[in-house]
């Protein structure tokens, strides 16, 4: 008796889950791209069994994808198609990889996409925003400690959250974290995040084991504070509080602190692979993204030293 769609898609959701230590987030993400395709099966071709899948059936889906409109009226973009389509070609490779006879995932091509220009923030901007909160206040100096430590870091919103007080090494300015895939790292404090980082532990009076706590709410002291932790949606409302105050030409966000970060970095000279570990990419080519840094500092290069030039 061939396994139901549903029930292959649970043990691939799970897979992600244990063997490959996947963020919530990525699970809930993958979770809707596959019901979305199981639900599309079902009501197009509900006769035809997954193993007899071809190219035919995944062009009918791209043109469903394509004329997809959400509750707001509005058609996905092409990127966003993508992800349907690459959440699509991993749930096969697991398949194959576990003997179900299925369409080979590497004969799905994904559509190229317009390249997004990338976001970041110059180093006026980034002073214009480190010193926007009002720091007379404890809750200021946390938003302050907290904008110079995304700069510093390069931390991902959910690596930030995830911190503890006693984590941070204020005396050797780094500690360790563990970004996406489980993949860990340590990361450096620079000399201004650490002096914030320091004024602000020093004005707490709790013991709550959270580094970065809300004073908004009922204090609840149970589980050493860890219901006073902020969210990764409280950081992202905090920066973009101050990003509006400050009236950016940038429309940034905790994202925009990190490409700023690794900006930063290679503007000074910093090496791409470097810049590659600082974020906790799995592939240089991630990191590749920042090229139009790299492009400038060859440019630069070719200007200074090639003989052709006066």
């Amino acid at each position: 008796m061939e396994t139901k769609l549903p029930d292959l898609i649970d043990d691939f959701l799970e897979y992600l889950e244990i063997e490959k230590n996947c963020s919530k987030l990525t699970i809930r993400d993958y979770r809707h791209y596959l019901e979305v395709f199981n639900d599309w099966y079902i009501r197009t071709i509900p006769d035809k069994s997954l193993e007899k899948l071809d190219l035919s059936d995944i062009r009918r889906y791209r043109v469903f994808l394509s004329n997809k409109i959400d509750e707001k009226g509005v058609g996905l973009k092409r990127v966003t198609q993508n992800y349907y389509i690459i959440a699509l070609r991993s749930f096969l490779r697991f398949l194959i990889k576990n003997d179900y006879k299925t369409l080979e995932p590497s004969k799905i091509d994904l559509p190229k996409t317009e390249s997004r220009s990338l976001k970041f923030l110059e180093r006026e901007h980034v002073e214009r925003l480190v010193t926007a909160p009002d720091t007379t206040k404890e809750e200021g100096i946390r938003d302050r400690a907290i904008i110079e430590l995304l700069f510093s870091t390069g931390l991902r919103v959910s690596e930030l959250t995830k911190l503890n007080r006693d984590q941070i090494n204020l005396e050797r300015r780094e500690f360790g974290v563990i970004g996406k895939g489980g993949r860990g790292r340590i990361v450096f404090v620079s000399d201004r995040a650490s002096e914030w980082i320091k004024n602000y532990l020093n004005k707490r009076k709790d013991t709550f084991k959270p580094m970065f706590i809300r004073y908004s709410g009922k204090v609840i002291e149970e589980d050493n504070g860890e219901k006073m932790r902020l969210t990764p949606r409280s950081i992202e409302r905090i920066v973009k509080k101050y990003v509006r105050a400050t009236r950016l030409p940038v429309d940034a966000t905790v994202h925009t602190l990190r490409h700023s970060f690794a900006t930063d970095l290679l503007t000074n000279g910093a090496d791409l692979r470097s810049v590659q570990e600082m974020l906790g990419h799995k592939n240089i080519a991630t990191t590749q993204i920042y090229t139009h840094i790299t492009d400038k500092q060859l440019r630069e290069v070719h200007k200074s030293f090639h003989s052709g030039n006066k």
